[in-house]
């Protein structure tokens, strides 16, 4: 039998330095090259509204949960995804919390999220008020491949990622991103013997 509780994150602490490490998302800008922040403010304003039936996926589970987003100012799928990303932490509720670290920031992280053996971002981090992993998913969504996938190798018809209904679908990708890590926080037992619910 191992002295460890069932429930435990042995990395909880290395998310904790990285969260902290982050800003908010004005601040990420504000702190950035300002080069490339035009592109992000001409995101926030394409950013699709949550139709009533999302916002009631992503709210009322009274969980804390930090999300740390894995960014590149100079990214163009990090400028198109990252007001979303703002937008829907916001739509959640005030206990979820959202940051964003830029990629040259930390060699650790960069080492830790690395897919398909490269530094790829944006990738997201969901964190529970522990700092327990609960996720981690990046860097495009599956309407955003689908759509690479048809402009170069010929797989169906590519409708693009910057229209406004290629911008609804990644948004809906994320709101069921974000509504199964809430759902996980809220089912989680250790959570619930805590808060006792």
């Amino acid at each position: 039998m191992s002295d460890k509780p069932a429930y435990h994150d042995k990395r909880s602490e290395f998310w904790r330095v990285h969260f902290e490490k982050a800003s908010e998302y004005e601040a990420y800008l504000e702190g950035s090259d300002q080069e490339h922040v035009p592109r992000w403010r001409d995101s926030e304003k394409r950013v699709p509204d949550l139709i009533e039936e999302q916002l009631k996926r992503l709210r009322g589970y009274d969980r804390e949960l930090n999300v740390l987003v894995y960014s590149g100012i100079w990214c163009g799928d990090c400028s198109r995804q990252g007001p979303m990303l703002k937008e829907l932490a916001g739509a959640c509720g005030e206990k979820v919390k959202i940051r964003f670290i830029e990629r040259e920031a930390s060699p650790e992280l960069m080492e830790e999220l690395r897919i398909v053996g490269a530094s790829r971002v944006p990738i997201l981090v969901f964190l529970s008020e522990d700092f327990w992993e609960m996720a981690r998913f990046g860097e495009r969504t599956l309407s955003v491949y689908r759509a690479k996938a048809a402009r170069e190798i010929g797989r169906e018809f590519d409708a693009g990622i910057l229209s406004p209904k290629a911008r609804e679908k990644e948004l809906a990708d994320w709101v069921d991103i974000f509504e199964r890590v809430l759902i996980m926080l809220r089912l989680s037992p250790p959570l619930r013997r805590r808060h006792g619910d």
